[in-house]
């Protein structure tokens, strides 16, 4: 009699695994995509930064080159603000690349934007 009772179990109880596993692999991915982003726009912001310390290039050509990388890479709609300036940091006159960029993120859970910061030293002849 207990056999009859548990007739139909086997599929409620794989309908509920195979949802919170499903919620599982969707979040991986989520969270897979939005390191992603992170990096490849930090890297981006460096390699702008050192592009634009070299000896002959401005601001300008590290912005131009951190927004070329970004598209590239992961889109244009993720290279819309792109900002340099300079510092002086330990005496040293350096290129800064600021980028901020949307994070992509399903649902209301996490932050929407992400701003990362690249620096070189400037290079100077003598």
């Amino acid at each position: 009699m207990r056999l009859a009772d548990e007739r139909g179990s086997a599929v409620a109880e794989f309908t509920m695994v195979a949802g919170l596993l499903v919620v599982l692999v969707l979040s991986v991915m989520q969270l897979s995509l939005a390191l992603h982003v992170r990096a490849t726009v930090a890297d981006a912001a460096a390699e702008g930064a050192r592009h634009a310390s070299l000896v002959g290039a401005d601001a300008s050509a590290g912005v131009v080159r951190t927004r070329q990388l970004i598209t590239m890479a992961i889109g244009a709609s993720y290279a819309e603000q792109v900002s340099a300036s300079t510092a002086t940091v330990a005496g040293l006159e350096t290129i800064e690349i600021r980028v901020a960029a949307p994070l992509p993120v399903f649902g209301l859970i996490g932050p929407t934007a992400l701003e990362v910061t690249g620096h070189a030293p400037v290079e100077t002849l003598g």
